[in-house]
C-alpha cells in the first residue's frame, strides 16, 4: 500500500538508534540514523510528534540462541545525537523487543490524539516489526519507512518489508514522508 497521507496528529517512533545497537550494524546504521534524523526534523518543524526509543535490557526468559537476558550498560543506552532532541519529543526506554509493552507509550501517544505512527529502527525483523504490530493491534495507522531502518539479516528485514508491513500498514520511504509533510506531494 503505496503512502496516502501524513495523519494531523501522527508520531515519529524511532526505535533503538543507540550506541550500543548502532555501532553493531556499521554502514547500514549510517543510512537509518541519517534518514530517520531527516524525518525527527521534519515532524519537529511541521509540529508533529517524535518518540525516541531505546532499550536498557533483552526481555528475560530462555530461547534457542542460546543467550540469557543482557543489561545494557549506561553509555550504549544513548540515543544518537544525529536525531537531535526537542522538549517536545517522548522518550522511552524498553525491556522488550515491543515500544508499547510495559512503557506507557500507548497512553502517551493518545494524550497527545496521534492516529498515525510512522515507524524506523534497528532491527526491522525485531524492535520495529513488534512495535509495529502492537501498534496496528492497538488501532493506529502504520507507517513503516523502509530506507530508515535495517537488520543484521537481509533476509528477515526483506520478509518483514515484503510479506508482513504491508498487513500491518503501509510501507513507504523517506523522500515520500517528506513529500507529504512538506506539501510537495
Amino acid at each position: 500500500m503505496p503512502l496516502t497521507q501524513i495523519d494531523e496528529k501522527s508520531a515519529l517512533v524511532v526505535i533503538d538508534l543507540q550506541a550500543g545497537i548502532v555501532g553493531r550494524f556499521g554502514d547500514a546504521a549510517t543510512d537509518v540514523v541519517a534518514n530517520s534524523a531527516v524525518l525527527a526534523a521534519e515532524f519537529r518543524k511541521a509540529g508533529q510528534t517524535v518518540v525516541l526509543v531505546n532499550v536498557s535490557a533483552t526481555p528475560p526468559g530462555r530461547n534457542d540462541v542460546g543467550r540469557g537476558p543482557v543489561e545494557f550498560g549506561d553509555g550504549d543506552i544513548v540515543v544518537d545525537s544525529a536525531l537531535g532532541e526537542s522538549a517536545d519529543d517522548i522518550r522511552v526506554t524498553k525491556r522488550a523487543w515491543g515500544a508499547f509493552t510495559n512503557t506507557g507509550l500507548d497512553a502517551k501517544l493518545r494524550e497527545r490524539g496521534v492516529t498515525q505512527v510512522v515507524m524506523t529502527g534497528i532491527s526491522t525483523s525485531i524492535g520495529v516489526e513488534s512495535t509495529a504490530r502492537s501498534a496496528f493491534e492497538l488501532g493506529y495507522n502504520v507507517v513503516v519507512v523502509t530506507d530508515a531502518m535495517a537488520d543484521s539479516s537481509p533476509a528477515s528485514h526483506d520478509h518483514a518489508v515484503s510479506t508482513v508491513f504491508p498487513k500491518l500498514g503501509e510501507v513507504t520511504s523517506t523522500a515520500q514522508i517528506q513529500a507529504k509533510l512538506t506539501g510537495a506531494a
